[in-house]
């Protein structure tokens, strides 16, 4: 369906009286932190709103207070609307994917992916750094307050998905939304703290597997590093755990593309794709039915490891410019 105005996703917003709000599977701190955002504000108002994803939370987000309250279930309520936020498409909802699709009253889709396929009735895809950064706008225009702790989920968003603002889809708005935040007390030194200064040693032990497997491709253009089901039960670590990775091989002069493999389980591997701007990542993952951003994107690829390696490379190099 056609894409909606931030007012007329505000007014819907404003209208309804209890809802169901869905972040993706694997959910990042983009994808937490506005669907919790947006599920205070929205009890603020004197609505019902609860924040699902079938996943639990990673670790690193505990010191967010609020993130206790996500859901794991559907709750048991009359919902007149469901809201969708930070997701491409309906299969990012996971478990909760039908229970969206199916659902007969208002459905919005708030999100900021150039491949989303707006799904839902409503549809609010602004391309954009995060979609922390416009969610601040919606909330304006449907007179919801944004507390200091909305404003630390906020921020937690814009932090994580602008690669501490280095990406190169930042723009004058994200900092506009960044300087928004702090005024309404966002913290930004403790985020930024949680989000990449502190780390479990089975981190660094599966940070320090997962380089030692580094290997290079089409002329030393693609960068690919794999984290194993061995690795995780080696380590102890978890697989949120990995969130970063992908950046480090970013960082080696005459990369263009970076790969980080993640083994979900035996014949099944989740690929997070960074590119420096010679190759479209959005394209590269399209190929395997994913998606994401012209600069970083991700999908899902079946095979033993060398097949996987072999078909990703092959891709890349057919979008590489």
């Amino acid at each position: 369906m056609a894409d909606k105005s931030v007012e007329e996703v505000a007014e819907q917003l404003k209208k309804s009286t209890t809802a169901a709000i869905f972040c993706h599977i694997r959910p990042d701190g983009d994808a937490l932190g506005s669907g919790m955002a947006l599920c205070l504000a929205m009890r603020a108002a004197g609505k019902t709103a609860y924040l699902v994803c079938e996943e639990k939370i990673p670790e690193k987000f505990n010191f967010l207070p609020a993130l206790s309250q996500v859901a794991t279930g559907m709750p048991d309520a009359d919902f007149d609307i469901l809201i969708s936020v930070d997701c491409a498409d309906e299969s990012r909802l996971g478990a909760f994917a039908a229970e969206y699709t199916r659902f007969k009253g208002v459905t919005v889709n708030i999100d900021h992916h150039i491949s989303n396929t707006y799904y839902g009735m409503y549809n609010c895809v602004k391309e954009c750094t995060a979609t922390c950064e416009l969610l601040p706008r919606i909330l304006d225009a449907a007179g919801f307050k944004i507390t200091k702790e909305i404003a630390d989920l906020l921020m937690v968003g814009l932090v994580t998905d602008s690669g501490c603002f280095a990406h190169k889809d930042v723009t004058e708005n994200t900092f506009l939304a960044a300087a928004r935040l702090v005024k309404e007390g966002a913290d930004v030194n403790t985020i930024n703290y949680n989000m990449f200064d502190h780390q479990k040693k089975c981190r660094a032990l599966l940070y320090a597997r997962a380089m030692r497997s580094i290997r290079f491709a089409l002329s030393d253009a693609l960068a690919i590093i794999c984290v194993t089901c061995e690795d995780f039960a080696q380590t102890g670590a978890e697989q949120s755990m990995t969130e970063g990775f992908v950046d480090f091989p970013m960082s080696i002069d005459g990369v263009e593309v970076a790969a980080a493999l993640m083994e979900v389980r035996h014949g099944q591997f989740k690929i997070s794709l960074r590119s420096k701007g010679k190759v479209n990542v959005n394209a590269v993952a399209a190929t395997f039915g994913g998606g994401g951003h012209i600069l970083a994107s991700g999908c899902m690829i079946f095979g033993e490891y060398e097949e996987v390696v072999e078909r990703l490379t092959y891709a890349v190099y057919q979008h590489y410019e």
